[in-house]
């Protein structure tokens, strides 16, 4: 297994080990049950949650997607289509771009 991201808290190590499986990457949360204990042990970069990719060929492409969700793209890579006639960013389930209005291109 080869480390990729350190949580901050367990749910965003979750939620981070949550788009990967999405994009078909299998990954594991190590650490979280240390986060129970802080203020009886010290905080450290060693004690946070780490989320660690099983298979080393998808290292890369995983590091790339945590980069995305730590610029707030929790979203996913795949999980927006772009307006074309504002620019706009919409989510996947929408039909319609909520900014301008114009349909979702085929």
């Amino acid at each position: 297994m080869i480390e990729i991201y350190r949580a901050a808290h367990p749910a965003q190590a979750h939620l981070l080990r949550g788009l990967l499986e999405a994009e078909g990457i299998e990954s594991v949360v190590i650490g979280e049950f240390g986060f129970n204990v802080r203020g009886e042990a010290p905080v450290t970069t060693e004690t946070l949650p780490r989320v660690c990719v099983v298979n080393p060929d998808d290292a890369a492409r995983a590091r790339a997607i945590a980069v995305s969700f730590d610029q707030g793209d929790t979203a996913g890579p795949a999980a927006t289509w772009v307006c074309p006639s504002c620019g706009e960013r919409v989510e996947e389930q929408f039909g319609a771009c909520w900014k301008c209005g114009a349909a979702r291109p085929l």
